[in-house]
């Protein structure tokens, strides 16, 4: 098979439509709020912050958009991923809520078939429109993913790519006929399961238009 490069998947995705996001009205609300994720056919529609306020990249696990304590937290990712989401893998975590809030409805991509009929992620920024193609979804373990790889490295990051493409899960799905290169750009959803305290769902997209 031809390595597939950003853009040339063959995949029929889902489109965004009128799908509007007013930047400025929640800027005025939190200026850390830089992004927003919107998965079709799931609950996850929220807005994405990064603590550029005072630094702590745990805050938002216990904090809503108003920097009130809510146990449910925010979407967010770490001050170490740029917020153009151009960095070769960027995470992004948020909690599963027993209501199905937040990231909990990432778990359905464990059912195959929800997995083979959803393939797209969209995040939305006040410039751009971020398309990715979720392209593997497994548990795995609780490591730190941005700080347990080097990924300017090319030789590490291609080990990443290949171990998202065939990962030691029992319960992974991935998508036939994808392969990445290490000019991809990889979009991680992050989540805790239902099971073992030190484990994590995964969710992996490529970014194929921006």
């Amino acid at each position: 098979a031809e390595t597939v490069v950003a853009g040339d998947f063959g995949f029929k995705l889902a489109e965004l439509g009128d799908f509007n996001v007013d930047f400025d009205e929640l800027q005025s609300v939190n200026k850390d709020i830089y992004a927003w994720i919107y998965i079709p056919n799931t609950k996850v529609d929220y807005p994405v912050v990064r603590n550029i306020t005072d630094g702590d990249d745990t805050f938002y696990l216990e904090h809503n958009i108003y920097r009130q304590y809510q146990f449910s937290g925010t979407i967010f990712s770490e001050l170490q991923n740029h917020p153009d989401f151009h960095d070769p893998v960027t995470v992004l975590y948020g909690h599963n809520m027993l209501n199905g809030s937040m990231f909990a409805t990432l778990h359905d991509f464990e059912n195959p078939d929800f997995f083979a009929k959803n393939n797209t992620a969209f995040i939305l920024t006040k410039d751009k429109v971020y398309t990715y193609l979720i392209y593997s979804a497994y548990t795995f373990d609780d490591r730190h993913i941005l700080n347990s790889n080097f990924f300017n490295s090319k030789e590490s990051f291609r080990a990443y790519l290949e171990s998202t493409l065939h990962p030691y899960s029992l319960d992974a799905n991935v998508r036939e006929g994808v392969e990445l290169t290490t000019d991809n750009r990889i979009l991680v959803l992050s989540t805790c399961t239902n099971g073992a305290a030190n484990t994590r769902y995964l969710v992996q997209g490529v970014l194929i238009a921006d």
